[in-house]
């Protein structure tokens, strides 16, 4: 089946194409431009894979939290491919992704993308399984839930664009705790996730996922703009 999957949520653009049992993959970290950059990269792909938009079946681009901006790019780009090849469209959380990168870690995974004003947007794997909700949290408040979540010995990986960042934070919260020496930083965490999107994208009830993507990207938090607007 020929897969096209987009990441535009967080600072690297990724893209990945399924071209029947080969896998094309491109990122670039360009400066939030995924605008410009994103059909380019598209076309790139499709030309080395030795394809034309028309083979496309399938379109895929990360459900959110992520970048408002970035998020809707890629939802435009997979809605206007889905209706002008006739093609289904589908999204998937991109916690998710960035989690199914070391879903074999022998502990807590723990994604987590800069949501501003000293937030962060995450969620809790284990064993390649979420546990609990997505969600839009403090630094205080992602500590109260890993003391009541890590069990005996588990090591706590961070990965994500935002790891390095959460860790610093967290630091201080476990000063003199034996809990500090858990977390670990995934050296690979700010790469895009268009590869593990096309991975989960390939298990998915397409038929399903197809009508839940209309519902829209996933927002954990209104953007600057509505709340600005809503004080005013």
């Amino acid at each position: 089946m020929n897969i096209l999957a987009l990441d535009t949520s967080a600072a690297v653009l990724s893209v990945a194409l399924a071209a029947g049992t080969d896998v094309w993959y491109f990122e670039v970290d360009g400066g939030l431009r995924h605008g410009e950059l994103l059909m380019d990269v598209v076309d790139h792909l499709l030309s080395r894979a030795g394809l034309e938009p028309a083979d496309l079946e399938l379109a895929a681009c990360m459900k959110g939290p992520g970048s408002f901006t970035g998020l809707r790019i890629a939802f435009a780009a997979v809605k206007g491919l889905a209706l002008s090849l006739g093609i289904p469209m589908v999204s998937a959380p991109t916690l998710d992704c960035m989690a199914a990168t070391q879903a074999a870690w022998p502990g807590i995974v723990l994604p987590a993308m800069d949501a501003k004003k000293g937030r962060f947007f995450t969620a809790l794997y284990r064993g390649g399984l979420q546990e609990g909700a997505y969600r839009d949290a403090s630094p205080e408040e992602i500590a109260e839930t890993l003391k009541t979540s890590v069990t005996g010995d588990e090591p706590v990986m961070l990965t994500g664009p935002a790891a390095e960042m959460l860790q610093e934070k967290l630091s201080p919260l476990f000063e003199g705790s034996p809990d500090r020496g858990r977390f670990f930083v995934d050296p690979l965490g700010k790469r895009g996730k268009a590869r593990e999107l096309l991975d989960i994208v390939k298990k998915m009830d397409i038929l399903k996922a197809a009508q839940e993507v209309f519902s829209g990207p996933l927002y954990l938090r209104k953007s600057d703009a509505e709340l600005t607007f809503e004080a005013k």
